[in-house]
């Protein structure tokens, strides 16, 4: 009988959360398709330069490693 009873306990707090998410979602004001396109833009734009700096430390790091082991 216990056990029902914190099954239902559960139950209802699992229920509780799930409508004050779709509560919350509905206050979100979502971007229109001009502002989403243009935000993705500069995404892809920040991840090809983060890319392109990463690859750059890479192959330098990579040259110091080597020069360092030959000179062991």
């Amino acid at each position: 009988m216990a056990d029902a009873n914190v099954t239902k306990k559960k139950g209802n707090k699992v229920l509780r959360f799930l409508k004050d998410c779709k509560a919350e979602v509905k206050k979100v004001t979502w971007p229109d398709r001009k502002q989403l396109i243009h935000n993705t833009g500069i995404i892809l734009v920040f991840i090809a330069i983060v890319t392109v700096v990463l690859s750059l430390l890479d192959a330098g790091f990579a040259k110091l490693f080597q020069l360092l082991t030959n000179l062991l």
